[in-house]
């Protein structure tokens, strides 16, 4: 592989097991600097000083040139303001980067698909990140290495300063954004699409969800950016199970992605528009959960159909009788 020539932002926290296979694959990588962020242990949970203790160790085991820079919490900020603020300070520090957390473990061919990338577009205002996920066990049957979409990947991520500048963790916008017809364009006029997010943002804006990253892709939307999908799975999510925060359910197509590497040399697509093709294989649906409104969907309208039917035949039926008669 190439040395590598982007920095790296590896956020950790309580997980020493998944926090040194994904550590292992940065070392293999050897990026030039490395910033390392911890959020703090809480209180009220037995052993986590323990354990935030351990996948610090493991974070720290730097055995090549890297100019390594930390930021370890005393207390704890929980997932929201932690991984926020570890963002900002990372790209306060550096124009462009990685970003990864301590359960997306990458594949290494993922660090070099970022380093060229951040070079390619990194004048480019169009696009806003550089995702590793492509969140299906099927690869995007396509000559291009890449497609890019509306919707940000949060598992391994690379991006710049300049557009991480459009983040704001509480949305100010946000009720002003409701009442107007932005998310009825940017979802193509798709009722299910529209309430869904409309949802998600309210229970983001309210504080009723604690996490920082739908407030990234909000920003995403709203400035009508774009994200670079891989055309196949760059980064595996290894943290589901019960002590995660937001992944638990290990049955999910998520928790069971494969991890493919890239093929080198990039073929770049001829322009850079969304791929509605590749967003309508059903990958952005089931990852934010829109399938199960189109679920719902489905069924109230084959509840509808049924009822017409049985009408239409009772009718007919009735004519029959008539006609008998």
């Amino acid at each position: 592989m190439k040395d590598m020539r982007s920095p790296v932002l590896f956020v950790i926290f309580n997980r020493p097991e998944t926090t040194a296979q994904v550590f292992e694959v940065i070392r293999a990588c050897r990026p030039p600097k490395l910033y390392i962020a911890a959020d703090g242990p809480r209180p009220d949970v037995p052993g986590e000083q323990d354990k935030c203790r351990q996948s610090r160790e493991m974070a720290m085991r730097v055995d090549w040139p890297c100019d390594v820079k930390t930021l370890f919490r005393d207390e704890n900020s929980g997932c929201k303001h932690a991984v926020s603020t570890a963002i900002s300070w990372f790209f306060k520090n550096e124009p462009e980067g990685i970003i990864l957390e301590d359960d997306c473990l990458p594949d290494p061919s993922f660090f070099r698909f970022c380093d060229e990338l951040l070079a390619h577009y990194r004048d480019d205002e169009r696009v806003f990140t550089i995702s590793g996920s492509y969140l299906s066990n099927d690869h995007f049957i396509s000559m291009e290495s890449y497609f890019f979409s509306r919707h940000f990947r949060v598992w391994g991520w690379a991006s710049w300063r300049r557009a991480w500048e459009h983040y704001d963790i509480n949305m100010p916008g946000w009720p002003k954004i409701r009442k107007s017809s932005v998310l009825k364009k940017i979802g193509d006029n798709n009722i299910i699409y529209q309430n869904y997010w409309k949802s998600e943002f309210d229970r983001t804006y309210s504080g009723k969800i604690n996490t920082w990253d739908y407030q990234w892709l909000y920003a995403h939307l709203i400035h009508g950016r774009l994200t670079i999908l891989p055309r196949v799975n760059l980064v595996k999510n290894i943290g589901f199970g019960g002590d995660a925060t937001h992944t638990s359910n290990t049955n999910s197509l998520e928790a069971n992605l494969n991890l493919h590497s890239m093929q080198f040399p990039l073929i770049h697509p001829e322009a850079v528009f969304r791929n509605n093709i590749a967003e309508d294989k059903r990958i952005d649906f089931l990852h934010f959960g829109i399938e199960q409104f189109k679920h719902t969907k489905r069924r109230s309208f084959h509840t509808r159909l049924r009822s017409s039917v049985l009408k239409r035949l009772n009718m007919i039926n009735s004519w029959r009788s008539i006609y008998k008669s």
